[in-house]
């Protein structure tokens, strides 16, 4: 039983990678947006590559919310990290991003983090959150929305890396939320739990705030601040409230390999370059993703 987690787990990167990528092609469709407003989600809602990534991405939730059942929150929200690499190879591929070689080396070191984490963690299941711990979630919320609000006027690779870590605050609450929800197997207290509400406002404030981020120009740096940002924190709150397990003797790799993939995911929002800016980089992205074939290839950062 115990194995169907892992299967999870690989799927969820790979999935969560190209939901990414296509999320990156369809922010980069719309007009770049300056403010907090769902209003954005429902521009993007019209795009098929959007539609298409936020299939990927409900299925990547179902996987991760699948893996929880089984595996420690610190192993998977450190994996999904892991999809940074799947993103970033789509992108050199198919949108000819260039990454510089300090990229190409955090995101090897990244992998040998997740494979640190691999190692140490040991599957378990989840106790429950108490009543103070769902109205904190509720308060975290709100100041979300609020911090949302300010943030969104940050441009460039600053309001990438803002936003995104923004992002990654929401998915983390959402995880917390579903780590407890995941062991419950009767589909009336499923449905009555108000840890489901939560993790379904989470993921929208998430969606639109990743949104955001994308638009500012650097997708490296909105996915490795997201990620930084959705690891820690929720992997803290899973050891300390959700009853998380480190194999016996391996607690010191544990804490290496979640040191060296949160390091790299933030030498990643440190050393990422734009990979479209301005009116120039969207034209781009729009040729790749078909609008004019043959028109690909250009460099990977333009001047607006």
């Amino acid at each position: 039983m115990m194995s169907a987690g892992w299967l999870y787990l690989v799927a969820m990167i790979a999935v969560y990678g190209l939901a990414n990528f296509l999320q990156a092609i369809a922010a980069n469709k719309v007009r770049e947006h300056k403010t907090f407003h769902p209003r954005l989600l429902l521009q993007l809602a019209v795009h098929r590559v959007y539609l298409a990534g936020i299939g990927c991405q409900i299925l990547g939730f179902v996987l991760a919310f699948m893996a929880r059942r089984y595996l420690p929150l610190f192993l998977v929200q450190a994996s999904v990290a892991a999809g940074i690499g799947i993103t970033a190879v789509l992108g050199v591929v198919f949108l000819k991003w260039r990454l510089p070689k300090s990229e190409i080396g955090l995101l090897i070191l990244l992998s040998g983090g997740i494979v640190a984490l691999v190692v140490s963690a040991e599957p378990s299941p989840s106790d429950q959150l108490t009543p103070a711990a769902i109205v904190a979630l509720v308060v975290i919320l709100i100041g979300l929305g609020v911090a949302g609000y300010f943030t969104a006027r940050l441009q460039g690779v600053t309001g990438s890396v803002a936003l995104g870590g923004l992002a990654g605050l929401a998915f983390g609450a959402a995880a917390v939320a579903s780590r407890p929800l995941s062991n419950i197997l009767d589909a009336k207290a499923f449905l009555t739990d108000p840890l489901l509400y939560l993790m379904i406002v989470y993921s929208l404030t998430g969606q639109l705030l990743l949104a955001l981020a994308m638009q500012r120009g650097s997708t490296t740096a909105a996915v490795a601040s997201m990620d930084a940002a959705f690891a820690a924190p929720a992997a803290a709150v899973g050891l300390l409230l959700l009853g998380d397990q480190i194999a016996a003797g391996r607690e010191w790799l544990a804490a290496v390999g979640f040191l060296v993939t949160l390091g790299a995911v933030l030498a990643l929002t440190r050393y990422a370059e734009p990979q479209a800016q301005g009116q120039a980089g969207r034209e781009r992205v729009l040729e790749a993703a078909g609008a004019a074939p043959g028109r690909v290839g250009g460099p990977a950062r333009d001047s607006a």
